[in-house]
């Protein structure tokens, strides 16, 4: 398939404060609630989800058997969260394919514009780049780049680590689900679970590496969701429901950069995470 005959997908939507506030809360289980009308830093991916699904299933239309995804990595860059009643486009573009023996590998990068209230034109907010496998493609012909997104910014000096320990359960995994649009039934149905190769359901990638950004807001930006300018992570096994996820969180010297790791007793779910703060400022807002 020739990756450059494909239009470039976009898709405009507009983001109500019931979207901003449920995901929000799905995002936190077994936190306390958090600020009104404030998006999770991770609300970006559910915006981008639909879009780059959709151009999976264009790009694998044609293969002669069934194709999985299993994501990879996650990269997101932010000016400013989300706003509730705020109209977004998005644009994704595929950056690259490689061939793997399982399949393709796959970079793809989606920029999101608002429109805000008081803005005065469409204005640049939120950048992904989403790694991931298509398990099963084999079509796909190499193209491009499949480096991913930018270097995760270099800690300065370390301060004193974190952890927490959470447990999901099938209750937690179902409301995220919801929350974000992301039906996929490994995450809903046992059977449809272990059909996949798992043992039962599975939590999503992203909604570990959510939690883990909301404990580190909490605990380092005084709950300002508003204060992170990127995050990322590498997703290395799944996270079933009913056993203990231990999230660690290693600022540096100013809480500026969070590196995070979660696991749970079988080893690492999420490696190489870090999160990226704007400092406070004097008037209680925020600087780059």
């Amino acid at each position: 398939m020739t990756l450059l005959a494909l239009p470039a997908p976009v898709r405009t939507l507009t983001v109500t404060e019931a979207d901003v506030t449920g995901y929000r809360a799905a995002a936190r289980p077994g936190l306390a609630p958090a600020a009104p009308g404030q998006a999770s830093p991770v609300h970006p991916f559910v915006l981008a989800h639909t879009v780059a699904e959709q151009t999976v299933a264009e790009l694998t239309a044609a293969e002669p058997g069934p194709v999985s995804v299993v994501h990879l990595g996650q990269d997101i860059r932010v000016l400013r969260p989300v706003r509730p009643d705020e109209e977004v486009t998005v644009r994704l573009e595929v950056l690259g394919v490689r061939k793997e023996p399982r399949g393709a590998r796959i970079a793809l990068r989606v920029r999101l514009t608002g429109q805000g209230a008081g803005a005065t034109g469409p204005e640049p907010f939120a950048e992904l780049v989403i790694s991931a496998l298509l398990v099963g493609a084999t079509l796909l012909e190499p193209f491009g780049d499949i480096a991913g997104g930018s270097p995760a910014p270099a800690p300065l000096g370390a301060g004193p680590p974190q952890s927490v320990t959470h447990e999901l359960t099938p209750d937690r995994i179902r409301t995220y689900a919801h929350a974000s649009g992301d039906l996929n039934p490994i995450h809903l149905d046992a059977e449809a679970a272990r059909a996949a190769g798992f043992d039962t359901v599975i939590a999503h990638g992203m909604s570990v590496v959510a939690l883990a950004v909301e404990e580190a807001v909490d605990r380092f930006a005084d709950g300002d969701s508003g204060r992170v300018r990127g995050l990322g992570g590498r997703f290395s096994a799944p996270v079933p429901p009913g056993v203990p996820l231990e999230i660690v969180l290693q600022p540096d010297a100013e809480a500026r950069v969070v590196r995070f790791t979660c696991k749970t007793p079988k080893g690492a779910a999420v490696k190489s995470g870090w999160i990226e703060f704007a400092g406070p400022s004097a008037e209680g807002g925020d600087q780059p």
